[in-house]
């Protein structure tokens, strides 16, 4: 009885040695460096148990605006204090002559400290190249003059950039054949998301000193200077945002007191975003709190009546632009008085500088009656419909796309409504179902003013490595589809010009600007109400100079009451900011 105990002890003994050993394999040799589903490093976690770290660069890809300047990230050179000094005599006197304070507020900064700190906090003081020399000559252990990289707390067209957080979920079904820890930050909208395969860290730029089980140093060791182990990493993503436009476009939108809206200006010799806003701005603490996180240049709104620049195209294609042909303007597009608008007989021409909805209305009609897809058509060759940001093959990847979230726009939801010619008129002042992105509106002014060229909007020019070579380009890329003829183009330059010199057009307001400004207004009905009054979007779009096209912009207001402004006067005093910018690089 007794030897089949020891016999059963030891078959106990051994399945636990066995179990013990095949776990020591498992974390040895196996899952040295992505131990269990979190992807834990055990070879860096026990290094942070006996070592104190500050983290000069997490190794993710940084945004740079047109000139190569960076978006999001600032490097400093600072002063990094290791909390094991308040254990030492050091000669604080000395680094705090060095920098140009008081050796208390130097030996105060890591009075309470756990980990290390950089000298100033959230305003760090930044060193000068031979403040850094001086400080690392002294050799002192703990104490570090080194260039970090910070995030910019109030960064520039933010929801066209994007977030970044921590999703180990996201992480793992993103990227399920790469070993990247837990804690990696990925993007989570915007240029962020679009992008953020390359962005993603080869590994992290760090110093790193070794204390001993009391968190004081160890003396002989020196500090660790850690980086990625390819020099070519982390990479640049360059964007083809102006930063001074960019700067300029944010104050005037916040001056007019957009609250839900924005604009987009597009530069038109590359067909590039030169500049984006869109508010509400993001809730930084809680991002997913409230709409701020949306990039609203990228989602269907209601246009109203700049949708009427699609039915003057299908029109002018279609023969019933007769500007001999008059149409009652004082009515409505039921055939109703019209208490607001009192313009008696107007032909096409002025129909449109005036923006009647009766005459639309009735050539919205008289195009169904034609062909009940022209109004489809036409939209789509103006690239309202479709999406206008670049998309393409990159790499392994054939369908990439730059804007993160772009939505298409439509003209009816549904087949019967073609049919209908009462759907069909509010179709043809961009009522009832008609959406569309400011993006693509701002495209189609581009279109416009290039005498009917289509082309892709490019917010990323190309991807650098970390010494400035190029990774990859992307090039311009016309859009797919019928294209508007050159005389079309003509035509509706004409008409949007006339919209700014009719004493009576809708955008008499920029006849003193700086730049001739063609363009068309729009006044859209959400149907939503509040405190009894329906809520409407105010769009202005256009482009400028006329004579010789360079930008398209649009502004946009949304949800706002009838009688609120705001996009005449952003549009207006935006024109007004790029000529002075382009006054300023001329001298």
């Amino acid at each position: 009885m007794w030897r089949k105990r020891i016999v059963g002890v030891g078959i106990v003994f051994l399945l636990a040695l066995s179990v013990l050993l095949g776990r020591l394999i498992q974390v040895q040799l196996v899952e040295t460096y992505h131990f269990t589903k979190h992807n834990i490093n055990l070879v860096e976690a026990s290094v942070q148990q006996r070592s104190q770290e500050m983290e000069l660069d997490n190794g993710r890809g940084t945004f740079l605006d047109k000139n190569g300047e960076s978006l999001t990230h600032q490097t400093k050179a600072v002063l990094i204090l290791f909390p094991f000094l308040n254990k030492m005599d050091w000669d604080s006197k000395k680094v705090a002559d060095i920098i140009g304070t008081s050796e208390y507020n130097v030996e105060n900064s890591i009075l309470d400290a756990k980990d290390p700190v950089v000298f100033g906090g959230k305003e760090p003081l930044e060193l000068t190249s031979s403040q850094m020399s001086a400080i690392n000559q002294l050799k002192i252990p703990g104490v570090f003059a080194a260039e970090k990289k910070f995030h910019i707390n109030n960064n520039i067209a933010e929801q066209l950039l994007g977030i970044t957080g921590q999703n180990e979920e996201q992480l793992q079904k993103r990227y399920p054949d790469r070993k990247l820890a837990g804690s990696t930050l990925i993007g989570l909208t915007g240029l962020e998301r679009s992008f953020d395969e390359f962005l993603l860290p080869d590994g992290e730029s760090k110093l790193v000193y070794h204390v001993d089980a009391k968190g004081g140093p160890l003396f002989g060791l020196n500090v660790k200077y850690v980086e990625p182990g390819n020099p070519f990493y982390p990479v640049n993503v360059r964007t083809t945002i102006d930063t001074d436009l960019q700067e300029m476009a944010e104050k005037l939108v916040d001056e007019q007191g957009i609250k839900k809206g924005g604009l987009v200006l597009l530069d038109l010799e590359d067909n590039s975003v030169a500049a984006m806003v869109s508010r509400p701005q993001i809730n930084k603490t809680d991002p997913y709190q409230t709409d701020g996180v949306n990039n609203y240049m990228l989602k269907q709104q209601i246009v109203g009546s700049v949708f009427k620049t699609v039915i003057a195209a299908a029109a002018i294609d279609n023969k019933l632009d007769d500007d001999n042909k008059q149409y009652d303007c004082s009515r409505k597009i039921n055939g109703n008085p019209d208490p607001n608008y009192q313009h008696g007989m107007l032909n096409f021409t002025e129909s449109f500088a005036v923006s009647c909805n009766n005459t639309f209305g009735t050539l919205a009609k008289e195009l169904k009656e034609i062909d009940e897809n022209l109004i489809e058509e036409y939209a789509e060759k103006l690239s309202l419909t479709s999406l206008v940001g670049w998309q393409g093959s990159v790499f392994h990847s054939a369908d990439f796309q730059q804007f993160n979230g772009e939505e298409k726009g439509r003209v009816f939801l549904n087949e019967e409504a073609k049919k209908d010619k009462n759907y069909v008129a509010l179709t043809g002042i961009g009522q009832h179902e008609v959406r569309v992105t400011p993006l693509a509106v701002a495209n189609m002014m581009a279109t416009i003013a290039k005498g009917g060229t289509k082309e892709s909007v490019q917010v990323v020019s190309d991807i650098q490595y970390k010494n400035g070579t190029t990774f990859f380009s992307f090039e311009k890329q016309e859009l797919d589809g019928e294209q508007i003829s050159p005389y079309t183009a003509s035509r509706l330059q004409k008409l949007l010009r006339e919209v700014v010199t009719n004493e009576k057009g809708t955008g008499r307001w920029f006849q003193d600007l700086p730049y001739e400004v063609a363009g068309k207004s729009g006044t859209a009905e959400t149907g939503v109400f509040q405190d009894g009054k329906q809520l409407h979007n105010k769009w202005f779009a256009g482009y400028f100079p006329y004579d010789k096209p360079r930008y398209a912009l649009v502004t946009v207001n949304l949800d706002v009451f009838s009688d609120e402004g705001g996009v005449n006067q952003l549009f207006a005093e935006m024109v007004k900011g790029v000529y002075e910018e382009q006054q300023k690089n001329a001298q």
